[in-house]
């Protein structure tokens, strides 16, 4: 029999003995590098414009730039809001699928041949390996394509809601009970979603005596909204 060398005989010992390596996998979305943009421009509008960025782990960034301010007497002025965001499922699923079904929007969204009113330009762009596009539009024959328009355009008005809400905590809170009961509004007609990623400024609200009760109880009823949607 022909004789084994000590060496493989030693290095086959180690791979017996060493531990089996843990098998991890990250999910499948987080790891798929693709990436959802959503822009929207009107500069009749405050933001002026505003740009949302997803990518399908959930992570995402918004962006605004301000636009005119609608009179002298507002209690708080246009500025330029950053913030990192987070979109769950179903929102998130239903976003990417829709791209996915729509060539990566590598499509014509606009309607021609219409006479609709201006609500601002908007686009929608997907990027990752599994292909890219995208097309711009005031508004669509394609029903999802709207609805995908409107979503954004609803976290657009949760995040700019947040902003004035938390200058308003600070300066004017005599403002708060109003602005908590238009957003509330916003929330019930599905024109402001995914709430949670203002729960910090809600929370603070909710927490501070000094704000009047009824506003307090508007923002606790906000972050339950927010807790029972996942």
């Amino acid at each position: 029999m022909p004789m084994i060398p000590a060496v493989l005989l030693f290095s086959s010992f180690l791979q017996a003995a060493a531990p089996p390596q843990a098998v991890t996998s990250a999910p499948a979305a987080a790891s798929s590098g693709a990436e959802i943009k959503f822009s929207f421009e009107n500069a009749q509008l405050d933001p002026a414009s505003y740009v949302i960025v997803l990518h399908e782990d959930g992570s995402g960034h918004y962006s605004s730039t301000p636009g005119l301010s609608s009179g002298a007497g507002d209690d708080v002025a246009p500025s330029p809001h950053d913030h990192a965001i987070e979109i769950h499922d179903p929102l998130l699923a239903g976003f990417f699928s829709t791209a996915r079904s729509h060539h990566f929007f590598d499509i014509a969204c606009e309607a021609t041949g219409l006479h609709v009113a201006f609500t601002g330009k908007k686009l929608l762009a997907y990027t990752g390996p599994d292909g890219k596009g995208g097309c711009t539009y005031n508004w669509s024959r394609d029903p999802q394509i709207n609805q995908m328009g409107n979503q954004m355009i609803a976290i657009g008005t949760t995040l700019e809601a947040g902003r004035r809400l938390a200058i308003e905590h600070v300066h004017s809170r005599l403002s708060l009970d109003a602005e908590l009961e238009n957003l509330d509004d916003a929330v019930k007609a599905h024109r402001a979603l995914a709430i949670e990623n203002i729960a910090p400024v809600l929370q603070s609200i909710a927490d501070d005596e000094n704000v009047m009760n009824r506003a307090r109880m508007r923002a606790r009823a906000l972050l339950a909204a927010a807790a029972s949607v996942h």
